[in-house]
């Protein structure tokens, strides 16, 4: 019997060989090589006096924020949400809803307590992510308790309902939209230096992704993968699924909501077309893309989405043709995207 043993030269690489071998530093490589790309190209474009290519790096930044936001629930959590763009049109109100009030010197509310407008950076952020953390808890709390088709569907109900909200809102602009006049400040910086601008939102991605990284080396993310592997062997092991997803929902929430507020601020404007089901279906592109479950693949499925919309689309206007041969050729060719195209080592879990 000893002789049919599997030899030591071909027995199969085990999960923990592969991990610490040398395939486990090509992604974070691949990761660090596109946001520094990112980095040196708007460093590279403020100093030729192109603020133009400054503002495109910038709304790269904020997508690829959003994108990795909703890449916590889908990529890490298996949790097909097309309700994100609530959660980005929430966070982009609170932006146009302070610089609005702020520029009128109205408080927000006088009733039944007052809250004083504001025009900083960081209590607008904070204000943008509450709300959509709160509308992430609503709306998971009551679509988790679904799965499959029937979870998308009822995020992108719940998405649609605060679009229409939005667009029955006259005293905010309603249909045509809100405009930002006087971009919000943040101390210590230029807001309206586009490279300064950029700085905010880049510094804003990486602690997104950040944050991502922190949560999936814990604890918490082994229990959210073993969710979305296997819900039954994470219940067995005395760890209830729905409270892991619950929270995992929530944070995604509230870093989608953060970058809704950043992209406000840069388009100075704000409309209800933020929260329509084409920003959530725009988001899941970005994901899929730049690779699923992949820390940088938001980076690189929103910097594939804004080139071709930005250099296809002046040539032609059926530029969504290219992207949709690009995305087929991904999910045919590169089930991991362009981020596991270029580091080639499948996602742990």
């Amino acid at each position: 019997m000893a002789e049919t043993a599997t030899p030591p030269q071909t027995r199969p690489e085990t999960r923990s060989e592969t991990r610490h071998g040398p395939a486990a530093w090509r992604e974070p490589l691949v990761s660090l090589a596109l946001l520094a790309l990112l980095a040196g190209c708007a460093i590279w474009a403020d100093a030729a006096g192109e603020p133009y290519y400054v503002n495109l790096a910038s709304r790269i930044a904020i997508l690829a924020m959003a994108g990795a936001g909703l890449n916590l629930a889908l990529g890490f959590g298996g949790m097909v949400s097309f309700g994100h763009a609530a959660f980005f049109g929430l966070g982009g109100y609170a932006a146009g809803i302070a610089a609005h009030h702020a520029m009128n010197y109205e408080p927000v509310f006088a009733w039944p307590f007052v809250i004083e407008a504001s025009d900083q950076m960081p209590a607008i952020w904070l204000a943008g992510m509450v709300m959509a953390g709160l509308a992430g808890l609503v709306f998971g709390a009551l679509s988790l308790r679904t799965s499959g088709v029937y979870f998308i569907m009822i995020t992108l109900a719940f998405a649609q309902m605060i679009y229409y909200f939005a667009v029955s809102w006259p005293a905010y602009g309603g249909e045509d939209g809100l405009s930002i006049y006087v971009r919000n400040s943040f101390p210590g910086l230029d807001s309206y230096d586009p490279l300064s601008f950029f700085a905010l939102a880049f510094a804003g991605l990486l602690a997104t992704m950040g944050i991502t990284r922190v949560l999936m080396s814990s604890r918490f993310g082994a229990a959210l993968s073993m969710a979305r592997l296997n819900e039954t062997r994470l219940a067995t092991a005395g760890i209830r699924p729905f409270p892991i997803r619950l929270t995992a929902f929530g944070v995604s929430a509230v870093l989608t909501g953060w970058a809704g507020a950043l992209y406000a601020d840069l388009n100075g404007f704000v409309s209800p077309a933020m929260m329509s089901w084409h920003m959530s279906g725009e988001l899941i592109v970005f994901c899929i893309l730049g690779g699923v479950g992949r820390l940088a693949g938001p980076v690189a499925g929103a910097a594939a989405w804004v080139l071709l919309e930005t250099f296809l689309g002046g040539a032609t206007e059926r530029w969504p043709f290219f992207l949709g041969l690009a995305l087929l050729a991904v999910v045919l060719f590169f089930r991991g995207g362009i981020v596991g195209a270029l580091a080639g080592k499948p996602r742990d879990g």
